[in-house]
């Protein structure tokens, strides 16, 4: 989702008629960047939540409360003694800039009528939070910026306020008043030489790259070249047009819930990305090891594969022997295998004889090591199978339990170690391996409109209990084909269709779709996925958690958009 001036002028509106005239009754920072602020309407009481961060900078009205620490920070305490107790008189935004205005009437601390503003700048890595006077005098900042830092502004207490220059864009909103000024603008705009939306969004304040293409699209026209007639000049201004006296006349949708939504999962992204990446890199640089190690095995491999030569040569000079004089360094002998001649290097310290066994010993020296590597290449391509898959399923992982169950499953394996209730990446390699209570495996659970209930295990310990504690018999069991991925399972709707029972082509369609979504292959738009009766499912014995075999099954081409699909997670 895209913050660009539009998005903060709807969040604007909606704020100015939620919040005016409200009261401030609780002001507090949960993370360094952040700001809770309460507002106790006479309707309801909202709560507004800010994000100076440089990575995730937003602005909306959010039904979460998150827990504030023991010592508030300065910054906090702040505005707590200038805000806290006021009436929000409105909130503005100049132009289409990305900044949101809070005017708050509060009195001081001689009890006298003063007036403070917050002043929220969303610009990526320089957003921040400003609280200023009436004046515009800079009062605090969430960030300071001093002149070591940016040469343009410095954000510190004592210092004037005032927005940095925008790059010579020109403002829709001051332009529409005047429809011969507009149109002149966009006549001049269209005349710089670049694709048709980069003329848009590097000539009015406002619009991203995003909301340019857009307003290309419903223009029917392609964004990416330049313009083929007059009438498509026409019908991109008319949608230009279209879209600044809607925002003019404040026509916009509230878009706080939306915003919660994208930023709630954005974060749980983020989160989930950040709690991953070391356990992920120390998987990565085990494997790195591991096809180093399998590429030296198959090359000392196929070296002891030529053993065959070693026995020839032993079978050879015992067979000449009596021909090939003692102390020579070399035979030359009659290969009766390959029906030519062959030359056979001899130590002439030892005699031929002797030389005879030397080769015999070669010989059953590389079938000792071919017997061992093979074993040894077997051990580490399992290995290599196995961490591939489990970074299939971090990737996965759509929670920090998904997270804890790989760990606690790696930890048991050998390849992290554990420290009290966490289980911390292990920097030796495999370890003694030991047995542990695992965390309780909770697979996603979902149930379509025809009330199917489906299961799918994102990682081992999910599988694991996805196949062999909620499946039965006869319930579809499905899995991306040759892949590590989720195990999925349709369950049987009632005890009286266990028997047999079937299901309408739309769940099989469903539940592979949701196999490829949940697989190594979910980047791909189509994929093969395999599925069979769960009663057709076998573990191996000693078999590793979620590892299971089958014979005979039935294939579908699954297609990846589960948009198109309508269920509930339960």
């Amino acid at each position: 989702m895209v913050f660009d001036g539009i998005t903060v002028a709807a969040v604007v509106k909606e704020l100015n008629d939620r919040l005016s005239a409200g009261r401030i009754t609780k002001i507090a920072q949960p993370e360094k960047e952040e700001i809770l602020i309460t507002v106790k309407s006479q309707v309801a009481t909202e709560r507004l939540f800010i994000n100076a961060s440089a990575s995730m900078p937003s602005i909306y009205l959010t039904d979460e409360n998150k827990p504030s620490p023991m010592t508030a920070p300065n910054f906090c305490m702040v505005l707590r003694k200038h805000l806290q107790g006021g009436k929000v008189l409105g909130v503005t935004q100049p132009g289409l800039e990305r900044v949101v205005r809070i005017r708050v009437e509060h009195l001081d601390e001689m009890g006298d009528v003063c007036e403070r503003v917050l002043i929220f700048e969303l610009m990526g890595k320089h957003s921040n939070l400003i609280l200023t006077d009436a004046n515009g005098v800079i009062l605090d900042a969430i960030k300071h910026v001093s002149a070591f830092v940016s040469s343009v502004r410095e954000v510190l207490p004592g210092r004037n306020y005032f927005i940095p220059n925008t790059e010579e864009k020109s403002d829709m909103l001051s332009l529409y008043k005047e429809e011969n000024a507009f149109y002149k603008s966009f006549e001049n705009a269209m005349k710089k030489p670049f694709p048709i939306y980069k003329r848009i969004y590097t000539s009015y304040t406002g619009i991203s790259p995003q909301t340019a293409m857009e307003l290309c699209n419903k223009a029917n026209v392609d964004g990416e070249r330049d313009f083929r007639s007059e009438d498509e000049k026409k019908a991109l201004f008319e949608e230009l047009r279209k879209l600044t006296e809607k925002v003019a006349n404040g026509n916009l949708e509230p878009v706080s819930e939306a915003l919660v939504t994208y930023y709630s999962e954005k974060n749980k992204a983020d989160v989930m990305r950040s709690k991953s990446a070391d356990l992920k890199h120390h998987l990565q640089t085990i494997l790195e090891r591991d096809y180093k190690k399998l590429d030296l095995q198959k090359k000392q491999f196929q070296d002891a594969e030529d053993r065959e030569k070693y026995r020839i040569c032993g079978e050879l000079l015992n067979a000449y022997g009596h021909q090939i004089e003692d102390g020579s360094d070399k035979a030359e002998v009659f290969d009766y295998y390959e029906n030519k001649n062959r030359i056979i290097k001899l130590d002439p310290e030892k005699t031929v004889s002797e030389n005879a066994v030397r080769y015999y010993e070669k010989y059953n020296k590389c079938k000792r090591t071919a017997v061992a590597l093979s074993e040894q290449i077997r051990e580490n391509e399992e290995e290599i199978e196995y961490l591939e898959g489990i970074l299939t399923y971090i990737s996965l992982a759509g929670s920090e339990d998904d997270l804890a169950q790989i760990r606690a499953e790696l930890w048991e394996r050998g390849f992290v170690k554990r420290l009290g209730n966490t289980y911390a990446v292990k920097q030796g390699g495999k370890g003694k391996k030991g047995v542990s209570k695992l965390p309780k495996a909770k697979p996603l659970h979902i149930r379509t409109e025809d009330g199917y209930e489906i299961y799918i295990g994102r990682n081992n310990l999910q599988n694991e209990a996805v196949t062999f504690d909620i499946a039965t018999g006869n319930d579809w069991w499905f899995h991306a084909k040759g892949v590590p991925g989720a195990h999925v399972v349709v369950k049987c709707p009632s005890a009286n269709q266990a028997k047999e029972w079937d299901m309408p082509d739309e769940i099989f369609e469903l539940a592979g779709a949701l196999a490829l979504a949940n697989s190594k292959n979910k980047d791909m738009e189509k994929g093969e996925v395999d599925y069979l009766r769960k009663k057709n499912v076998k573990r191996p014995n000693n078999a590793a958690y979620g590892f299971v075999v089958y014979y005979t099954n039935y294939s579908l081409v699954a297609e990846n958009n589960l948009e198109k699909y309508t269920y509930t997670i339960v």
